[in-house]
C-alpha cells in the first residue's frame, strides 16, 4: 500500500501550531478523529498510551505516532509540519518536523508493520526531508509524496 491511497488530505497539516509532544498528537488526531467516527479524546488516548511504551519519534526530524483502533476498516494516514520543531523524545534527541499519523484496525498487524516500514523507507532520503518541510500547502505534500513513491 502507498502513502497516497491511505493518506487523508482533511488530515495535512502543513503549519502545527502545536509546540510539545502531547498538542501534536492532538491536534493531528482531530481530523482522523471525525473521519474514524470517534471521539478526538479516545484517538489521542490510544496515541499517548502508545508513546508511552517508547517514542515514535525515529530520528532525522521524524515522528510517526501510530496506533490500533477496534472498529476501523481501513488505514488512515494523517501528515504534519513543524517548522519550529517539537521535541518528540526521539532516538537522536533532535526536535521532529515531519509528522505522519497512522491508525490501524486491530486486527491488522500486517497493514500497520508495512505502512511503517514504507514511511521509513521513504523518510530515510535526506533530499526529500529537505523538501518536503518546504511544503506551502496541502497539494505541495501530495506532489512530493507522489515523486517519490513513484521513483522507489
Amino acid at each position: 500500500m502507498k502513502i497516497l491511497e491511505a493518506l487523508i488530505e482533511s488530515a495535512i497539516l502543513v503549519d502545527l501550531q502545536s509546540r510539545d509532544k502531547k498538542g501534536t498528537i492532538e491536534e493531528m488526531a482531530a481530523p482522523l478523529a471525525g473521519i474514524a467516527n470517534i471521539k478526538p479524546e479516545k484517538l489521542v488516548k490510544i496515541l499517548t498510551d502508545r508513546e508511552q511504551l517508547g517514542s515514535t519519534g525515529i530520528g532525522s526530524g521524524i515522528a510517526i505516532p501510530h496506533g490500533k483502533l477496534q472498529g476501523l476498516d481501513k488505514l488512515l494516514l494523517g501528515f504534519g509540519l513543524s517548522r519550529a520543531g517539537i521535541d518528540f523524545n526521539s532516538i537522536d534527541n533532535q526536535p521532529a518536523h515531519i509528522f505522519f499519523l497512522l491508525i490501524t484496525p486491530e486486527n491488522a498487524s500486517v497493514t500497520h508493520l508495512k505502512m511503517l516500514a514504507h514511511i521509513s523507507s521513504i523518510c530515510r532520503n535526506e533530499f526529500f526531508r529537505h523538501e518536503i518541510i518546504k511544503a506551502r500547502n496541502r497539494t505541495d505534500v501530495l506532489t512530493m509524496l507522489k515523486k517519490e513513491e513513484d521513483s522507489i
